[in-house]
């Protein structure tokens, strides 16, 4: 016995109607929703897109912090391991480390002992003691990503034995204070951000999202590379 096939043209029926009535509901529903709570929307947004906010810092409590944006430990050993501040790594992104200062080499405070490039752009990295180094981790030029995921453990920089431990850290910052400076850290950023654009282009900057000014993590990855020398210059080297 054959099968019969009925076809419905639903252009001709009601069902173009009912397809209508869904899609206007779909649209409406989280429209409503938006406007009984834009905040938690907005929250949900900039959580996908990444915010540089105090909230997703790391801040380990036990560590000097320099205020050029370096950490320091000391370890059983003498050696104090010297490394980036998780705040320098959610402004830049994920970069690559070079031009180490090798062990053997005296440092002072303000010498470079490293680089960090990104597509060209680089900032130097400045010593925040005077000392030999020890060693330098070339894990993060092998695995680049490993000083964004983890700056303050297999992400550190070079190992220096210090000659004026005492006297060179008592200027930097530690437990909650470095947290309150950190924070402060991070509104000089933005009032920099807001000034170092405006000085390029009359346009808003499309790195400062429009509710709430909060910056977008990452945003020097996607400025050019006069602002990196403006960030050199009027941030890591304009002590905080």
């Amino acid at each position: 016995m054959e099968e019969s096939f009925n076809y419905v043209n639903i252009f001709e029926t009601k069902g173009i109607e009912y397809l209508m009535t869904i899609a206007f509901f779909a649209i409406l529903i989280p429209f409503w929703l938006y406007l009984k709570n834009p905040k938690a929307i907005n929250e949900k947004f900039t959580q996908v897109i990444g915010t540089l906010s105090e909230k997703i810092l790391k801040i380990p409590l036990g560590l000097f912090y320099s205020k050029n944006h370096t950490w320091m430990q000391l370890e059983k050993s003498g050696n104090a391991k010297v490394g980036l501040d998780d705040l320098l790594m959610h402004i830049t992104g994920e970069v690559n480390v070079s031009n180490f200062k090798q062990p053997g080499e005296k440092v002072r405070p303000g010498d470079v002992i490293a680089q960090i490039e990104q597509n060209g752009k680089q900032l130097n990295i400045s010593s925040p003691i005077s000392g030999e180094v020890q060693s330098v981790n070339t894990s993060i030029n092998e695995d680049p990503s490993i000083i964004n995921e983890d700056p303050y453990g297999k992400g550190w920089i070079l190992k220096i034995k210090p000659e004026k431990w005492i006297a060179e850290t008592n200027t930097c910052l530690v437990a909650e204070d470095a947290e309150e400076w950190l924070k402060n850290e991070l509104t000089r950023f933005k009032d920099f951000v807001a000034s170092s654009m405006g000085n390029l282009s009359p346009e808003p900057s499309m790195t400062i999202l429009q509710d709430g000014g909060e910056l977008s993590d990452n945003p020097l990855s996607g400025m050019p590379n006069e602002v990196w020398k403006d960030f050199q210059t009027k941030f890591l080297d304009q002590i905080g």
